[in-house]
């Protein structure tokens, strides 16, 4: 991974910034669709292989792709990043790790809708009933998990699904208060991140795991484009300005 890394801190010093821009969209694109193709066939060593790689590649388009990056939203996506290596070893225990470093990506995430939301333009009789329906699902979900789940990881896992859906809520915020092509790009996003870790639960602990189209592969497909869309979303948004 080393090497991988040296080699792309070369060819960045090659080429300018529009450039660099499509090369690692272009480099993005390539690994995931490789990741997905391993994740439909059910290859776990294969896809453990290209997963390190997926968010930093988004990162790196992220960074080309705006005059000022958020740092915020970069250290959303190592975040995420960190939570997709900690996920890969098998156990309970390293699985509550990556839970913990998503839970931190989505207060990030948060943080960067935030400055973009004015509360005077955001219809709560809308939004609230909505985050309701967020969390019954986020409830329901828990239930079907429940009985061949450790009993002491089914709150904290409650509780990451509440942090999801509130992530969803200031994205949907953002959508209210400037509603354009940017940030409903970035709402859908966070959909599919809610829909990716819903499926991820039910994956991992669900008694009847084949509840799941593909399993792995939709949750990955979710995560991915889910992350991808919520990053092109605030690049839109950025460039707007």
């Amino acid at each position: 991974m080393y090497n991988t890394l040296l080699f792309f801190g070369s060819v960045i010093k090659g080429i300018n910034a529009k450039t660099a821009t499509y090369f690692f969209l272009a480099l993005a694109i390539g690994m995931t669709a490789i990741h997905l193709y391993d994740s439909w066939k059910d290859k776990s060593s294969e896809r453990a292989r290209t997963k390190p790689f997926l968010l930093i590649l988004v990162t790196l388009y992220y960074l080309f792709s705006v005059p000022e990056p958020s740092w915020v939203l970069v250290a959303a996506l190592c975040a995420s990043w960190l939570g997709d290596v900690l996920l890969i070893p098998k156990g309970h225990g390293w699985f509550t790790a990556g839970g913990i470093s998503f839970m931190f990506s989505h207060f990030l995430f948060i943080a960067v809708y935030v400055t973009r939301i004015d509360f005077k333009l955001v219809p709560f009789f809308i939004v609230i009933p909505i985050a309701l329906i967020y969390y019954a699902i986020a409830a329901i979900v828990i239930i079907k998990v429940s009985p061949t789940t450790p009993k002491p990881m089914l709150i904290p896992m409650y509780v990451y699904l509440i942090a999801n859906s509130t992530m969803n809520m200031f994205s949907l915020m953002q959508l209210f208060s400037n509603p354009c092509a940017g940030s409903v790009v970035a709402f859908i996003g966070a959909i599919l991140f809610f829909i990716s870790d819903c499926t991820l639960f039910l994956v991992r602990y669900y008694k009847n795991k084949d509840v799941v189209f593909k399993r792995h592969f939709t949750v990955m497909l979710t995560y991915v484009l889910g992350e991808f869309m919520i990053t092109q979303g605030i690049i839109l948004l950025t460039n707007m300005k």
